[in-house]
């Protein structure tokens, strides 16, 4: 025989508690006392929090003012300015002549190495 029991020892006052009540109805339906309270405040708790983070977004977006591409690049059309088109921009460049061309050595800095080996 062990030298102690594996029983703890509960007072009788312990037994019409609350938490003894909650003790026994746990063991007997796991789900019902734990798993349903936990599952309904977090579905609870993303109701609740999701008009919080869209309030948060949405003062981030009045402070940083949205500028278009033009306007963030500093284009604005005049009008005697036309539009940009990328086809065309491509023909022009293929007309030029890319065969000609001289390699001309860049001026190197004061102190700076020639590249030679």
């Amino acid at each position: 025989m062990p030298t102690f029991k594996s029983k703890k020892y509960l007072p009788k006052s312990y037994q019409n508690t609350i938490a003894a009540s909650y003790r026994r109805g746990l063991a007997q339906h796991p789900f019902l006392l734990f798993g349903l309270p936990f599952i309904t405040t977090i579905v609870a708790g993303s109701f609740f929090l999701t008009p919080a983070a869209a309030l948060r977004y949405e003062r981030h977006d009045r402070k940083v003012k949205t500028l278009s591409r033009d306007e963030e690049l500093g284009l604005q059309r005049t009008q005697g300015r036309k539009a940009f088109d990328i086809n065309e921009e491509y023909y022009r460049l293929a007309a030029k002549d890319l065969d000609d061309w001289d390699n001309k050595r860049v001026k190197r800095l004061k102190g700076e190495g020639d590249g030679v080996l």
